[in-house]
């Protein structure tokens, strides 16, 4: 590091010290599918530099951070289930919900799956398949988002897998760990596309099911009620928000990738919230 670079880094660090001092500091309850990815390193210091205001990042599944919010353990969400926020927010625990930007759900499975490869047309025929072929299927089973929408795709097809089964193992596990997991077993998970895409360890597995609409990913921005909990940054959080699906933040989510890839694509279009 040169001595520019480091009188910048000083200075850069000096005024995040100073607006954590100063009280100018939210915290974000978010997935491990935007930690997983790098999004969160590549987002968060772009917006604490502009705004002085740093973030502070509790990495959970959706249901876990959807409970987080209800204590009012955070100041914000950003989530990816939309029933369960939707929920949230009529049950008075968020103020509003602010769909910012979406990727999508794949399914990944061994590159020797010859016996399964006709069944594997949709979503829905690659979960009919594993289920009655007794494949190995790893479930994240910790209620993510990434859980819920496996569990929305066993309802559309009337099946029931149970803990139980050989075949259905749950890994109670980040999405990460989860298909690190399905490797090692050569088994078949579902697994958001981003953290496929940066995950180094493939070895033998590939994409099987892909652009499937039933796959679509939505992520949302849910800020935490002040009247139920008084104590939460909410003028700053929403700074946060208005960066976020503003031109500028629409434009930076867009211009994260990997390998030259896109992994998140933005798609604001409701008010911006007042700061």
């Amino acid at each position: 590091m040169n001595r520019f670079s480091f009188v910048l880094k000083f200075f850069f660090l000096f005024f995040l010290g100073l607006s954590v001092a100063s009280g100018k500091i939210i915290s974000l309850a978010t997935t491990t599918s935007t930690e997983n990815s790098g999004l969160l390193k590549f987002i968060l210091p772009i917006f604490e530099k502009k705004h002085g205001i740093k973030i502070r990042t509790i990495v959970q599944g959706t249901g876990q951070a959807l409970e987080t919010g209800r204590r009012g353990d955070v100041d914000i969400l950003m989530v990816h289930a939309p029933p369960l926020e939707k929920k949230f927010i009529a049950d008075g625990f968020g103020v509003a919900r602010y769909p910012f930007m979406f990727n999508d759900f794949i399914i990944i499975g061994p590159i020797s799956f010859s016996k399964d490869k006709n069944n594997f047309k949709s979503a829905k025929d690659a979960f009919k398949t594993i289920y009655y072929q007794d494949l190995i299927f790893l479930s994240r089973g910790d209620n993510s988002g990434t859980h819920f929408k496996e569990r929305q795709i066993w309802d559309a097809v009337n099946l029931v897998p149970k803990r139980n089964f050989s075949w259905y193992l749950s890994t109670g596990s980040g999405m990460g760990a989860t298909i690190n997991t399905t490797v090692a077993k050569n088994g078949y998970t579902l697994t958001d596309r981003a953290t496929w895409l940066s995950f180094k360890n493939k070895n033998s597995h590939k994409i099987i099911v892909e652009n499937d609409p039933l796959l679509f990913n939505q992520y949302s921005l849910i800020p935490i009620s002040k009247n139920l909990h008084p104590h939460v940054r909410d003028k700053l959080s929403g700074i946060f928000i208005n960066w976020l699906i503003s031109k500028e933040g629409q434009k930076i989510i867009s211009d994260f990738r990997i390998n030259n890839e896109q992994l998140f694509f933005p798609n604001y279009e409701k008010a911006i919230i007042n700061p």
